[in-house]
C-alpha cells in the first residue's frame, strides 16, 4: 500500500509528512512518500494534496507541474482511488476560486471558493487557529470525531458548497465555515489534521485505512 504526498512546491510538507507516516506504521497502511515524481502519483494507492498560499498560485503550480496534474486526475477521476485535500489542496477541489482573479478548480465539489465574512467585525481575517469542529453529515473519515473536537485552521478564504450533502463539517466563525467536504472516493479539510492533535490523527489514520 503506497500513500503518496503530492509535492508540487507548494507548502512546507515536513509535518504532514511526519504525521501520515507515524498513522501509517500505527495501522500498517504501508508506505507514505512526499513525491514530485508523476510515475509515483500514478501507481499510488492514495493521493494526498496539501496546498498553502493563494488559490491561483496553487492552482498555476499543480497543472504546471511536469505530469503530476494529469497523473492525479487520472486516478482520482478514472481508477477512484482515495483523494485528501488539505487546505488550499481541498479548497482546488472546487468548481472555482475567486481569491484575486477568478480561477478554475478541479471541479469535483459543487462549491466556489471565496472570502471569509465574519458577522462580527471583532473576529480577523484570517481565520487563525483553534475552533471546534461540527459535524453535519457521518463519514468513515470521521470515525471516532465528534462534533466540538478541535481542528487547527489559518485561512483567509473558505469554500461555499451548493450541494450540503457534500459538506461533512463546518465551524462557526462570524458565520458558518466549510470544514470538511467529500464525494466518492473524495475528501477534504480546510484545516491541518497534521497539527490537530488527536482528532487531526485520528482523521489520518482513517483516511489511510478507508476502502471506499
Amino acid at each position: 500500500m503506497l500513500t503518496a504526498i503530492i509535492d508540487y512546491e507548494s507548502g512546507n510538507l515536513h509535518s504532514a509528512e511526519k504525521a501520515f507516516q507515524r498513522m501509517a506504521r500505527e495501522t500498517g497502511a504501508g508506505q507514505v512518500v512526499v513525491t514530485a515524481d508523476a510515475d509515483v502519483v500514478a501507481r499510488a494507492d492514495r493521493l494526498v494534496l496539501p496546498g498553502d498560499g493563494a488559490f491561483p498560485a496553487c492552482a498555476r503550480a499543480l497543472r504546471g507541474a511536469s505530469g503530476i496534474y494529469d497523473a492525479m486526475v487520472h486516478a482520482v477521476e478514472a481508477q477512484g482511488r482515495p483523494f485528501l485535500g488539505i487546505c488550499v489542496g481541498m479548497q482546488l477541489m472546487a468548481r472555482i476560486g475567486h481569491e484575486y482573479e477568478e480561477t478554475p478548480g478541479l471541479g469535483w465539489i459543487d462549491g466556489e471558493v471565496t472570502r471569509i465574512t465574519p458577522s462580527d467585525p471583532a473576529l480577523k481575517v484570517p481565520h487563525m487557529g483553534w475552533n471546534d469542529l461540527v459535524i453535519d453529515t457521518p463519514h468513515p473519515v470521521l470515525a471516532g470525531v465528534a462534533t466540538g473536537d478541535h481542528a487547527y485552521f489559518v485561512h483567509s478564504y473558505q469554500m461555499a458548497v451548493a450541494t450540503p450533502a457534500q459538506r461533512l463539517a463546518h465551524v462557526d466563525y462570524g458565520g458558518e465555515v466549510t470544514a470538511i467536504v467529500a464525494r466518492d472516493t473524495m475528501i477534504g479539510f480546510q484545516f491541518h489534521p497534521e497539527k490537530s492533535s488527536a482528532a487531526g490523527l485520528r482523521m489520518i489514520a482513517n483516511f489511510l485505512t478507508w476502502a471506499p
